[in-house]
C-alpha cells in the first residue's frame, strides 16, 4: 500500500538546469563594462557554455563526488619503490579538464584575457572550488617565468595550453601542463624570508641541489612548481620539474596530505626535498621579488573565488526564498527575509564588481593600472575573503534546517568560505601589505586616488566617506595598530565608487547608505527600511 502520509511539497526544486553565466546579472554588465565591444560577442558566448555547462546536474554532482571521495596518498607502490603520488577520484579529473579546456590557465597573452578568465573562475568555482587551486597557481606562475625568458619560452605554451594531460611524464612531452607553489615551512609560515631550505649549486649553470621542506604544498601532482630556497646569495626562486628530462622522477617526497577543515578535493600536502633537481628563476638573492607577481595574481584570485562562494551562497538562498512559502506567502516576498536577501546581495555584487576591476588593470598593464593594482589587490583580498564567511553563514540559515544538512550543499560552501583569508597571506600579511604600499609607493595612492575620485559627487555619502579617509591618510605615524580599520575603508569606498558609477541606483543606494553612511546595524537584515529592497533582491535571483 503506497504511504499517504509522505506527499512532499513546499520545497524548492534543485537550482540546476541554468546558465550561471547569464543569471548573474552584475557578472554579465562587469564583463560587458570591462572588455572591448569587439570582443563581446565571442566572450558571451564561451562564457555562457561555461555557465551552462556549470549549471548542469552532471558537473554540479561531479563537485559532490571530488568532495565525498577526497584525494588518497601513496608513498609507496606494490613493490616497495618510493612512488609519492596521489589518486584523485575520476570526476576531479573532469573538473579539472573541463576548467583547462575553458582557458582557465590562459590569460596573459590574448586580448582582454584576464577579464574574460576572471568571469569564467567566478561561474567554475561555484560549482567546486577545491579544482581552483591548480588554475589559480598554474595562471599565476606566468609571470614569474618570465623573469628568466628561456624558462617562459619552454614552458609558458604548456601552462596555457587548453589540453589536461594528468600523466606523471616528462614535461616536454606534454600537450599541458600544471603548476603549483611552494614557499611556506614550518618554522616560518607567512615569514619566507626565515625558510631554512637549501639550495647547493651544480655544475651546470643555473641549476641547483634542494635540500628541505615546505610546509604547504598545493596541487603535488602539478609538473612543476615555484619555490624558494636558500642559495649562497640569499631567498631565491627555484623550479623544480615533478619529473625529469630523462623521465626519472625527481626526488619529491610527499609526507602526507593535509586534514583541512575545506578544500577537500583537493590535495594539500608536506613535501621533503632531499638532493632534489631544480632550476633557479631570476638571479639569487631575488626571490621574493621574483615571486612576488605569482603571489599577487594568486591573491586576486582568491578574491574572485570568494566572489564566486558569496554569489552562489546569495543565488541558493534567493532561489529558496522564492520557490519557499511561510506565513501566507512567499519568503522572497517577506520584509524581513527580503532585508536579509539584499544585504547579501550587495556585498556579492560588490565584491564582484572589485575582482572584474581589478581584472580589467591586469589586462590594460599601463603603468598607472599596475600602481592602483598594487594598492588594490591587497586591499581587496583583505576585505573580501573576510566578507565570504558571514555571507556562507547566513546564506545557510536562510535555508533553515534544509541548509545545515550536507545535500543542500551549504555546509560545502561555508567550510570552503574561510580559506581564501588564509590562502596566500591572512588577514594581517594583506594590511600590513598595503602600508607598505602607502608607505613606499606614492604612485600606488594616487592612482587609487584618482579610481574611486571618478565617481565624486554622484553621492554625498561616498563623498564623505572620501574625505574620511583622507584624514585618516593624512597621518600614518603609529599606523600599524590601526591597519585594519584603515584598509576596510579603502576596499569599502573603492567598492562604493564602483556601483555608484555602474550598479543600478537601487544598489547604489543601499550600499552608499550602509556601508559609508552607517546606516547599517551588525548583522545582514539591517538595511534601512526605506531603500528599495526588492529591485535589489530580484537582480540577485538566479533566473537566466
Amino acid at each position: 500500500m503506497a504511504a499517504t502520509t509522505h506527499t512532499v511539497t513546499n520545497q524548492p526544486p534543485p537550482l540546476v538546469g541554468y546558465d550561471v553565466f547569464a543569471a548573474d546579472r552584475a557578472l554579465v554588465e562587469a564583463v560587458e563594462r570591462h572588455l572591448d565591444p569587439a570582443l563581446l560577442d565571442e566572450a558571451r558566448g564561451d562564457l555562457s557554455a561555461l555557465g551552462l555547462t556549470s549549471g548542469s546536474a552532471q558537473v554540479q554532482e561531479w563537485g559532490v563526488q571530488a568532495n565525498e571521495n577526497p584525494p588518497k596518498l601513496r608513498t609507496h607502490d606494490r613493490y616497495g619503490h618510493r612512488i609519492d603520488e596521489v589518486e584523485f577520484h575520476p570526476s576531479w579529473h573532469r573538473l579539472l579538464g573541463k576548467g583547462v579546456s575553458a582557458g582557465l590557465t590562459s590569460a596573459w597573452s590574448r586580448p582582454g584575457g584576464h577579464v574574460r578568465r576572471a568571469a569564467g573562475f567566478v561561474i567554475w568555482t561555484q560549482v567546486e572550488a577545491g579544482n581552483g587551486c591548480p588554475l589559480s597557481m598554474t595562471h599565476a606562475a606566468v609571470p614569474a617565468l618570465r623573469t628568466d625568458p628561456a624558462l617562459a619560452a619552454e614552458w609558458e605554451p604548456r601552462l596555457t595550453s587548453t589540453i589536461y594531460d594528468q600523466e606523471l611524464v616528462p614535461a616536454a612531452r606534454k600537450p599541458g601542463a600544471l603548476f603549483g607553489m611552494g614557499m611556506t615551512e614550518k618554522q616560518g609560515g607567512s615569514d619566507v624570508r626565515a625558510n631554512t631550505t637549501e639550495a647547493r649549486p651544480l655544475a651546470e649553470d643555473g641549476t641547483y641541489e634542494l635540500t628541505g621542506h615546505k610546509w604547504f604544498c598545493s596541487a603535488p601532482m602539478s609538473d612543476g612548481f615555484l619555490v624558494l630556497a636558500q642559495a649562497p646569495q640569499g631567498l631565491t626562486c627555484f623550479l623544480v620539474p615533478r619529473v625529469l628530462a630523462d623521465g626519472t622522477r625527481n626526488v619529491f617526497r610527499i609526507q602526507r596530505l593535509k586534514d583541512k577543515l575545506g578544500n577537500r578535493s583537493n590535495a594539500s600536502s608536506e613535501v621533503e626535498f632531499d638532493g632534489t633537481w631544480a632550476r633557479r628563476v631570476g638571479d639569487e638573492g631575488r626571490g621574493v621579488r621574483t615571486i612576488i607577481e605569482m603571489v599577487a595574481a594568486t591573491r586576486l584570485d582568491c578574491v574572485l573565488g570568494s566572489a564566486a562562494l558569496m554569489r552562489q551562497a546569495v543565488a541558493q538562498a534567493v532561489h529558496h526564498a522564492a520557490h519557499r512559502e511561510a506565513f501566507g506567502g512567499k519568503l522572497v516576498d517577506k520584509p524581513l527575509m527580503r532585508n536579509v536577501l539584499a544585504d547579501m546581495a550587495l556585498e556579492s555584487e560588490a565584491a564582484t564588481a572589485l575582482a572584474l576591476r581589478l581584472a580589467a588593470a591586469y589586462d590594460d598593464g599601463s603603468e598607472r593600472e599596475r600602481a592602483f593594482l598594487r594598492l588594490a589587490v591587497p586591499a581587496a583580498k583583505y576585505w573580501v575573503t573576510k566578507r565570504c564567511t558571514p555571507v556562507a553563514v547566513e546564506a545557510l540559515e536562510c535555508l533553515g534546517g534544509n541548509g545545515y544538512v550536507e545535500e543542500s550543499g551549504m555546509p560545502r560552501l561555508l567550510r570552503e568560505s574561510p580559506l581564501n583569508s588564509v590562502w596566500e597571506g591572512a588577514g594581517n600579511v594583506q594590511a600590513l601589505d598595503v602600508l607598505r604600499a602607502l608607505q613606499r609607493e606614492p604612485g600606488a595612492l594616487d592612482a587609487y586616488l584618482r579610481e574611486v575620485g571618478q565617481a565624486r559627487g554622484a553621492d554625498h555619502r561616498l563623498d564623505g566617506a572620501i574625505k574620511n579617509l583622507l584624514t585618516e591618510l593624512a597621518d600614518l605615524e603609529g599606523v600599524e595598530g590601526r591597519a585594519r580599520r584603515l584598509v576596510e575603508r579603502i576596499a569599502l569606498v573603492l567598492q562604493g565608487s564602483l556601483l555608484v558609477r555602474y550598479a543600478p541606483p537601487e544598489v547604489a543606494d543601499a550600499f552608499c547608505a550602509s556601508r559609508l553612511g552607517g546606516d547599517w546595524g551588525s548583522a545582514f537584515g539591517t538595511l534601512p527600511h526605506s531603500l528599495d529592497l526588492a529591485t535589489v533582491v530580484e537582480r540577485a535571483r538566479p533566473v537566466s
